[in-house]
């Protein structure tokens, strides 16, 4: 890894993008200090210290700390991955959607105004959620343009978040929103460590319990790095045929099939899915709260349960999902076909169609598993071992598998600027 950054760096296009890149995640941990205006601060922190965990440090989580210092970005990037989530399941059941998600690039670009749409309007509703419900009492406005001014500074930092996933996307290294999420994260890692070092130093929690919990995380992701690198190759035959005075074909080559083709977006798309009764919880105080912390969350005794086996099926669900848009064996074989190819002692045509469809289901299926385990493992542990961990198996993963493609992307960029240097 450090070979390849190293090497990336001498190249003057990929480095502008890395700086680029790192420039624009710098901004985002600076607005994430900017507070909303109108908004008591010392109140706030009250309510974050009188709750001792459950919804508010999931969110908070979530959201990489913005949420308790109560920032712009306090709604995070999250209603943009809901809406994301929203219009892709949408596209199966609406014909129209369907179509525009088959146009080319000119429908790919009115999915994604219709996706940061959505996101607005959940921008608004989960901004609403927070002032009005859960952080009323510190709302400090006197009239009624100062209450839209804290709801539209909450808005509009979200959009200001796409729009600096897109531009990472676009003219940066790795995926934009992925990118957001990672540094969110990793940025209360440190205050993390800290604080678990600080309570075995006070005698609060066993050396050997945060040792044996560190362990587990080491063998997560090596897990996770596995599953990322890991693919079924499936043989392949190209027939010989003769053109003109030329032979063409005859090689022999693989299909690789990747154990998690998804890569992380099942996880993110699962949290954020989880993270949305909690959300809508905040409307509301009293018994609506209390149901939803003691059910739906890892705090509670039978939520920690509940909200395991609900990522799990999440996590299996969108890993099949987001295989079966990336993957079409119907396609991919007849594209197959229609270029001489063939799987040895499989027929071309609707055979080898049901045969990768096959093969596939079956790698998924044992990628997403793992997946889902690997995620809920160390939100069960942090529960049996009594420990306050914010940064659990989902958070991990996500960190993990959002560094391994960011790599890959640096990675296929010195591959392209070789075989241009080869062309030349």
């Amino acid at each position: 890894m450090l070979s390849t950054l190293r090497n990336a760096w001498r190249v003057p296009d990929i480095r502008k993008k890395l700086i680029f890149t790192v420039l624009m995640l710098l901004v985002v941990r600076l607005g994430a200090a900017i507070p909303v205006p109108f908004m008591n601060k010392d109140i706030i922190s009250s309510i974050f210290n009188s709750s001792q965990g459950g919804i508010l440090q999931f969110l908070d989580m979530m959201g990489g700390g913005t949420f308790s210092s109560y920032s712009i970005f306090a709604a995070n990037i999250y209603p943009y991955i809901t809406a994301s989530i929203i219009i892709q399941l949408l596209t199966i059941a609406i014909p129209k959607l369907e179509e525009l998600a088959k146009g080319g690039e000119e429908g790919k670009k009115k999915i994604n105004r219709y996706t940061r749409y959505g996101a607005i309007v959940l921008a608004a509703v989960q901004a609403s959620g927070y002032t009005f419900g859960l952080f009323r009492q510190a709302l400090e406005t006197t009239n009624i343009m100062q209450t839209i001014i804290v709801i539209l500074s909450m808005v509009a930092g979200t959009a200001f978040l796409m729009w600096i996933g897109e531009l990472i996307s676009e003219r940066g290294i790795g995926n934009g929103i992925s990118l957001l999420i990672f540094i969110g994260i990793i940025s209360r890692l440190p205050s993390d460590i800290i604080n678990w070092i600080r309570l075995v130093s006070i005698g609060q929690m066993s050396a050997i319990t945060l040792i044996l919990f560190g362990v587990v995380l080491l063998a997560i992701i090596v897990f996770v790095v596995a599953l990322q690198e890991g693919e079924r190759r499936i043989p392949v035959q190209y027939a010989k045929r003769v053109v003109g005075r030329k032979m063409y074909g005859g090689q022999s080559t693989h299909i690789p099939i990747k154990v998690l083709m998804a890569g992380v977006i099942p996880v993110i798309f699962s949290s954020s899915l989880l993270a949305l009764p909690q959300t809508l919880a905040l409307f509301s105080q009293g018994g609506v709260t209390q149901w939803i912390e003691k059910y739906l969350t890892p705090s509670g005794n039978v939520g920690i349960w509940i909200y395991s086996i609900l990522n799990i099926l999440l996590i299996v669900f969108f890993t099949y999902f987001y295989t079966a848009v990336q993957f079409n064996t119907v396609e991919y074989s007849k594209n197959l076909q229609q270029h001489g190819g063939f799987i040895p002692g499989i027929r071309p045509g609707r055979p080898t169609s049901d045969y990768l469809n096959k093969v596939v289901n079956r790698v998924v299926f044992v990628g997403g598993i793992s997946l889902a385990i690997l995620a809920t493992l160390p939100t069960v542990m942090s529960k049996v071992f009594d420990m306050n961990i914010n940064f659990g198996g989902t958070a991990i993963i996500i960190v993990v598998g959002v560094a391994l493609e960011t790599m890959k992307q640096i990675e296929s960029q010195l591959l392209m600027r070789h075989y241009k240097g080869f062309l030349k």
